[in-house]
């Protein structure tokens, strides 16, 4: 699955992505996937008692990864409808010349969604890292596209019309990224993970090549969302689709 903005970045449309700011509200209708899908239902998340220790090896960090995954599929299988539990790949070079992302050559470590799962390039960075925490919280997110996929979000993301100015692909990419970020913070609170202050967390480990793209807009509503999603625990939590356009700036 090729996320909208990805492909957009890749191409001659960059320009759309680098975000004036937004000129009006655009509030989303007609599209019920978005706005009332039933992953919105879904009862608040267990408490999942995943252990995964990270190591500073490649071997004991792979195993961490996939040890991470396997404990989201077990937290949001017990809620989810329908539910397909998301594979993982993980390899030291991803995202340039691939089907995962644009073409872009990202130097470090990351984790995106990806086919049937996620996609990981995995790096020194995250090998020799001390805490787990931030790697989580992009882990995290990349398995909240999985389920926003899964759903039938990201298509319906995908086939939302909007003006040719951009500025209403602006909003509508915030809502889906800032989407991310709360079901990123479900995912947290389900497997008991805390910090005292989440903000820096929330970029500590995205890759420095896609932070010119503002995909979440303002840094105070991306932290909003992820408050969100970690206080109440449930998807229900994340509906950023119909927030006034103030909270998705």
């Amino acid at each position: 699955m090729k996320i909208r903005a990805f492909v957009t970045a890749a191409g001659v449309g960059a320009s759309l992505l680098a975000f004036a700011p937004a000129a009006g509200a655009y509030p989303v209708k007609g599209a019920p996937e978005l706005t009332h899908n039933e992953l919105y239902k879904q009862a608040k998340l267990p408490k999942i008692a995943c252990k995964a220790a990270k190591g500073r090896t490649k071997a004991s960090t792979k195993k961490y990864i996939t040890k991470v995954v396997d404990c989201l599929n077990t937290a949001w299988g017990k809620t989810t409808k329908d539910f397909t539990p998301a594979d993982v790949e993980i390899t030291d070079s991803a995202g340039e010349g691939g089907y995962c992302l644009t073409g872009m050559k990202i130097a470090e470590s990351f984790a995106t969604v990806c086919l049937r799962g996620l996609q990981v390039q995995l790096k020194s960075d995250w090998i020799k890292a001390k805490s787990d925490t931030a790697i989580l919280v992009e882990i995290t997110r990349a398995y909240a596209g999985f389920m926003q996929a899964q759903k039938g979000i990201s298509k319906a993301f995908d086939e939302l019309p909007h003006n040719q100015k951009g500025d209403e692909l602006q909003e509508q990419t915030h809502r889906f990224y800032l989407q991310a970020d709360c079901l990123g913070a479900v995912s947290m609170k389900s497997l008991g993970r805390s910090a005292k202050n989440w903000k820096p967390l929330l970029t500590a480990e995205s890759p420095k090549e896609l932070k010119r793209f503002r995909w979440h807009g303002k840094p105070a509503n991306r932290l909003y969302w992820f408050t969100q999603g970690y206080a109440k625990g449930r998807p229900g939590a994340c509906n950023t689709w119909k927030a006034p356009s103030g909270k998705v700036a």
